[in-house]
């Protein structure tokens, strides 16, 4: 069995940056994440001296026909695997455990991989045990902790617009997955008032993309209200979570000012933290680079899905 090597709790810092004083005093950040769920990312930067401002460019709800999770939950103990590549994942999964009688220990002999921390903590929560989080905690790093697959069955519970590499690859690997949407992943509007507090009258130093789905939400918006995405961020610090979301803003033309190495919100903290103070010492560029891509290929990511 597989176990997790890196630290899975949500609100550890687990990267070698140890932030001192209020090093991000005097920034202004926005969260795209959706307003319910930004609480964990504000808190940080508050603590380190941002002011913080919410940008919600995605909202979570329900899926709509919820017959194929149904079916699939009828027949929990048939699975060798659940994975489960986020938080909101495992909520929308608990939801229609228990809206349709069932609970978590119906899947038997089941074991359960999570992406990350965040969705290892949101299981453990839940009194689950989960047997797996790869090192990397994109959806590509389950494939190698879950080891030979061929003959077994798998259920991934994801958000309707996740990625299908990792069910492709399980598939080509000989594994027989049922990919059943948990929960619906929707653009939100953003009020022009807000783009103008956000991007013109208080204009922040930074946005915060949490995942492909807040980046392409945010920039979705600024179409439709005729602004140039490149434009109006122009001087605005990209901050992405990891490879995946860098990827998405790069191929709407826009370059991240960063990527967490650690595809975590403490991972996040920290290289904002990192990209400030290096911009502050003298003959700094203030461009930390692309450095925390090395080693993958293609969320999450879940975090970054």
């Amino acid at each position: 069995m597989t176990t997790n090597t890196q630290p899975e709790a949500q609100n550890q810092a687990p990267s070698d940056i140890q932030p001192q004083g209020r090093p991000l005093a005097g920034k202004r950040i926005a969260i795209t994440r959706p307003r319910e769920q930004a609480a964990a990312l504000a808190e940080r930067l508050e603590a380190l001296g941002a002011r913080v401002a919410l940008l919600p460019a995605i909202r979570i709800a329900p899926i709509e026909d919820p017959a194929p999770l149904d079916a699939a939950i009828a027949q929990l103990s048939s699975y060798d695997w659940l994975i489960f590549t986020s938080a909101n994942g495992v909520r929308a999964f608990a939801e229609r455990l228990a809206a349709t009688g069932h609970g978590w220990a119906d899947r038997g002999l089941a074991r359960v991989a999570a992406i990350g921390p965040a969705t290892a903590q949101a299981l453990e929560s839940a009194g689950v045990a989960v047997d797996l989080t790869p090192d990397e905690y994109i959806a590509e790093g389950i494939l190698d902790g879950l080891g030979l697959v061929a003959g077994q069955r798998m259920l991934l519970a994801r958000a309707d617009i996740a990625r299908r590499s990792l069910a492709d690859e399980l598939r080509l690997r000989g594994a027989d997955v049922d990919e059943v949407a948990a929960y619906r992943t929707i653009a939100q509007p953003v009020a022009p008032d807000l783009l103008q507090s956000i991007l013109d009258d208080d204009r922040v130093d930074a946005i915060t993309f949490t995942s492909s789905s807040t980046a392409r939400g945010l920039l979705q918006g600024l179409a439709v209200t005729g602004r140039d995405p490149g434009e109006a961020l122009r001087g605005v610090a990209l901050a992405a979570i990891g490879p995946i979301t860098a990827a998405t803003l790069r191929e709407y033309g826009l370059a991240p000012a960063f990527v967490a190495e650690e595809y975590t919100i403490p991972g996040l903290t920290n290289a904002l933290v990192a990209y400030f103070t290096e911009r502050r010492e003298p003959g700094d560029s203030g461009d930390s680079g692309d450095s925390g891509e090395a080693g993958d290929t293609a969320s999450q990511g879940a975090n970054e899905l």
